[in-house]
């Protein structure tokens, strides 16, 4: 055996401790992202944003009145904001998870700084997985599961750091992180060791780097499509007068989000610009491919349901852009581009033969 292509069994034990560290603070993380939803429930704040959003979205009937300049009757037409054509409303958002109370914010604070903690301890897994075997740790399902998990929660906290309104995502990413580790390190764990010869290349680096962080991205733009989903429908009950009123949990989270149309926005953009970094990474595959098999496109099931995944994101844009899609029709149709994502790693790895299935999972 090459001594130096053996991987180091130290540092790939201490990739494991770390990232079962990191699993642990995120767990703490979530209980204070739990906490900061339920201790501000019931803030002043909310209520007022829930009441405001009330009146937005079902504006009472202003009689219209008029004046007399000269000989003439000018209307007074009050400025009404109703339910545009796109299925977006003009309304307030919410104070956020805090819902406005101190200590709904101090745990916010807490969930974000232990969420910090937590991400150091999994980039310093991942970083120890690479040292132990000299590659890019992203060789197999486990690596890439784990690495895309800290990416997810590296632009998050780059978000945040550059002061966007971002902080109701931290419950659902912090939840959906956990679920990932835990079934990379319970289903998809791999041994540190080396690659068969076609992964030793730099495109390694580049392709599936690229594809990483294009997945971590269009995840945070599908969990705004998801919360869009809820708060449009919170948003059209609140314009029947029998619709929810502000006082139990559920109703309380959906009034402190930011509002269905500030949601959509959000989405849109964020899909919009990893765009076409996901296109490069599937060029990127085919110059990989052409140097490993000697072919650019051979309907590899990997090839084929990326390209799916790229058509259902290039429709969903092209909706967007032309046609003026906005609201459910569009969030209906960027969960099915991001349902393509997911089996596209999941489904197509784990059920399909192809020549992607040599690294394993």
């Amino acid at each position: 055996m090459n001594l130096a292509a053996a991987a180091n069994e130290t540092l790939a034990h201490n990739s494991n401790v770390l990232v079962y560290s990191a699993m642990a603070v995120y767990t703490l993380a979530f209980l204070a992202h739990m906490a900061e939803w339920v201790f501000g429930s019931r803030s002043k704040v909310g209520r007022t944003a829930a009441a405001l959003t009330t009146q937005v979205a079902a504006p009472a009937a202003v009689p219209v009145q008029t004046r007399q300049q000269g000989g003439t009757a000018v209307l007074e037409r009050p400025k009404v904001v109703t339910r545009s054509t796109t299925g977006s409303r003009d309304v307030p958002d919410g104070p956020g998870a805090h819902g406005g109370t101190e200590k709904g914010d101090l745990y916010g604070r807490i969930a974000i700084s232990l969420s910090v903690l937590a991400w150091a301890l999994h980039v310093a897994g991942i970083v120890t997985r690479a040292l132990s075997v000299q590659r890019a740790p992203w060789g197999n399902m486990y690596e890439f599961s784990t690495t895309f998990a800290g990416v997810a929660v590296g632009v998050y906290l780059l978000l945040l750091v550059l002061k966007k309104n971002v902080r109701w995502i931290g419950l659902p990413l912090v939840t959906s992180v956990l679920l990932t580790l835990g079934l990379a390190v319970s289903v998809l764990y791999t041994a540190s060791d080396q690659l068969v010869p076609a992964l030793h290349s730099y495109w390694l680096w580049i392709h599936v780097s690229c594809a990483i962080i294009s997945g971590a991205v269009l995840y945070l733009g599908a969990v705004a499509t998801l919360l869009f989903l809820f708060r449009d429908r919170y948003e059209a009950k609140l314009a029947d007068p029998d619709g929810p009123q502000p006082g139990n949990f559920a109703t309380s989270v959906l009034e402190r989000l930011p509002s269905a149309a500030s949601l959509d926005k959000f989405a849109y953009r964020v899909n919009a610009t990893v765009f076409p970094l996901w296109t490069f990474t599937i060029i990127a595959g085919a110059i990989w491919a052409e140097a490993a098999w000697g072919r650019y496109w051979g309907w590899d099931p990997k090839e084929v349901w990326s390209f799916i995944t790229w058509v259902a994101y290039a429709c969903y844009l092209h909706a967007r852009a032309t046609v003026g899609w906005k609201g459910r029709k569009a969030a209906w149709l960027g969960l099915i581009a991001f349902a393509c994502y997911l089996f596209n790693y999941y489904g197509v790895n784990i059920f399909v033969t192809g020549l992607h299935s040599y690294a394993g999972v």
